[in-house]
């Protein structure tokens, strides 16, 4: 917990010496936009010391009243996901430039031992208020059902809680701005395991900005999970030859969890 509120403190400092600006300056060279998320992440650790809270912690009656506190000390006092969900609620910051959006926070089993975490909630997502409801979501359920998984048995959650405009993939200021949150959702869950699933959600938490094929098929330590990076179920229906490294891919991630889990 304490290097999380480090993370997140460091967050908020160069949020208050940049303001009025945006944290990622504009590049007119090709990768700039990369190489920008690449140092303002690298400013802060991602992997953290295990939290001491256990799974087994009950929900909570009522978030306290923290409106008027910092965001580290908002996050600190969150208990469960219940209580996050609320924070998330009244956090603007959150929202992209799409106006009139939904939440969509996750799903899924909250002691779950391998958490999915998406890029961004797209149009039927925001209508529903769920994560990978759509023809993608369609997809990931045959995807999990393949490997012996039901939705849910899993949680399933996306780097960013709004949707963007047109579908576009997350700015880096918006992945910034949301990922204290995600950390606390992960922190909460306490996943042995996370897939991501697209370049996006794999090069934002693992702070790489490398090609997804170049991260697949490995497992990296990432605060008391391992994570690993495949091809989001969206991009399959677009481009059917990347189903069979997919399916490579979550083959690893069921033996990984059998070995963790003593299944």
């Amino acid at each position: 917990m304490e290097d999380l509120m480090a993370d997140i403190a460091e967050y908020l400092q160069q949020e208050q010496e940049m303001y009025g600006s945006l944290p990622f300056p504009a590049s007119d060279q090709k990768g700039g936009e990369s190489e920008s998320i690449s140092k303002s992440l690298s400013k802060s650790s991602l992997v953290s010391k295990e939290p001491e809270k256990s799974k087994s912690t009950p929900a909570g009656e009522g978030i306290p009243e923290l409106k008027h506190t910092s965001l580290e000390n908002r996050l600190e006092q969150v208990t469960t996901l219940e209580e996050l969900k609320r924070l998330c609620e009244e956090s603007d910051e959150l929202k992209t430039d799409l106006a009139g959006t939904n939440l969509v926070f996750g799903v899924g089993n909250p002691n779950a031992d391998l958490m999915l975490i998406g890029e961004a909630p797209g149009e039927q997502e925001d209508r529903q208020g769920e994560p990978f409801v759509g023809a993608a979501g369609q997809l990931l359920n045959k995807i999990l059902a393949a490997i012996q998984f039901n939705r849910e048995d899993v949680y399933i959650a996306n780097i960013l809680k709004h949707r963007p405009p047109g579908n576009r993939n997350p700015s880096p200021e918006e992945r910034l701005r949301s990922l204290p949150y995600l950390l606390k959702q992960i922190d909460l869950i306490q996943p042995k395991l996370i897939l991501c699933l697209g370049k996006v959600s794999g090069t934002t938490l693992l702070n790489r900005e490398d090609s997804l094929k170049n991260l697949r098929g490995q497992f990296y330590p990432f605060r008391k999970s391992l994570i690993t990076v495949t091809y989001h179920p969206a991009a399959l229906l677009r481009n059917p030859q990347w189903k069979r490294p997919t399916w490579e891919d979550v083959q690893k991630v069921r033996a990984k969890y059998n070995e963790l889990t003593n299944s």
